[in-house]
C-alpha cells in the first residue's frame, strides 16, 4: 500500500537496539518507517507489529545484507514500492568488533568497511533521486571516538572516520536539495561480551564524561529526529551525543 500524506523514513539496522529506538522516535513523530534488517527478522517483525498497532499500515520491513552490493538498489526499490516515496534515510547499521594490527584480515576489512562506510555511500546514491524529489534528509550514525581512536579497533575506527568525511562530502554534493548530517554516540550501549561487558570498564568510561552518567538510545533517536526534520538550516554537521568531554 502506498501512502503519500506522511513522511517516509528508512532506518538501516532498525530492528533492535539504537536502530529500534530511532524507528520508534520517528514513528511517534508521525513518520512512517521502513525497518531494514539483515538477520534479525523476528525482532523486525515484532517492532513492525508494535508500530502498526499504533498506526495502521505505517511500518514495514526490508531485508538486506549490506556487505553485498546488489542489496543497495533492492532495499531502496522496496521502500518506493511499499510507500511510493522516501523522505529520510538513516544509516544506522554497523558491524563492530576488534581488529588487532597483528591479526588484520580481508574478511574483517570487508565486513567493517562495507557496513560502516560502503553501504551508507551506495544507499545514498540509490536513494538520492527520491530524496531530492522530497527535499529530504540523511543522518549517518558515526562514533564519538572519531577524535580518539580506540585501541585494537583499527578498521572500525577507519570506517567511522571515513563516514564522517562521507557525511561532509555528501552534504556538498547533494546540496541544495538534500541535507546530510551525522550523530556520534558515546557511552550509550555496549556489546554483550568482550572488554566492554566488564563493569569496571564501563564505569571508567562514564566517569570521564562531563555528565557522569550513561546515555540512552532515546538520546540518539531524538538527535536523529532533530537533524532529519527540525534542523532545516543545518547540513554537513556532526552532533556528538556522548555526555561531553570523554571523546574530544
Amino acid at each position: 500500500m502506498k501512502t503519500n500524506n506522511k513522511k517516509i523514513a528508512l532506518v538501516t539496522g532498525g530492528s533492535k537496539r539504537i536502530g529500534a529506538s530511532i524507528c520508534e522516535e520517528l514513528h511517534k513523530s508521525n513518520i512512517n518507517v521502513m525497518i531494514h534488517y539483515k538477520n534479525s527478522k523476528e525482532d523486525a517483525l515484532h517492532l513492525k507489529d508494535k508500530l502498526n498497532k499504533i498506526r495502521s499500515n505505517s511500518t514495514d520491513i526490508v531485508q538486506g545484507d549490506l556487505c553485498k552490493t546488489e542489496s543497495y538498489e533492492k532495499i531502496i526499490s522496496n521502500v518506493i514500492k511499499r510507500f511510493g516515496q522516501l523522505d529520510y534515510l538513516v544509516n544506522n547499521a554497523s558491524s563492530y568488533f576488534p581488529t588487532q594490527i597483528d591479526n588484520l584480515n580481508e574478511d574483517d576489512w570487508n565486513d567493517l568497511i562495507s557496513t560502516n562506510l560502503k553501504a551508507p555511500l551506495f544507499l545514498c546514491q540509490a536513494a538520492a533521486k527520491f530524496l531530492k524529489e522530497k527535499k529530504g534528509s540523511i543522518v549517518n550514525i558515526t562514533d564519538a571516538n572519531e577524535n580518539n581512536p580506540k585501541k585494537n579497533y583499527i578498521i572500525y575506527n577507519l570506517a567511522k572516520s571515513g563516514l564522517v568525511s562521507l557525511t561532509r562530502s555528501l552534504a556538498v554534493d547533494l546540496a541544495p536539495h538534500v541535507r546530510v548530517n551525522a550523530v556520534a554516540p558515546g557511552a550509550i550501549l555496549w556489546p554483550e561480551d568482550g572488554q566492554e561487558s566488564e563493569v569496571g570498564y564501563r564505569e571508567n568510561l562514564i566517569s570521564q564524561t562531563f555528565l557522569k552518567k550513561q546515555g540512552a538510545p532515546k538520546n540518539i533517536a531524538k538527535a536523529v529526529f532533530f537533524l532529519l526534520s527540525t534542523a532545516t538550516y543545518t547540513t554537513g554537521e556532526i552532533i556528538h551525543v556522548d555526555g561531553g568531554g570523554a571523546y574530544k
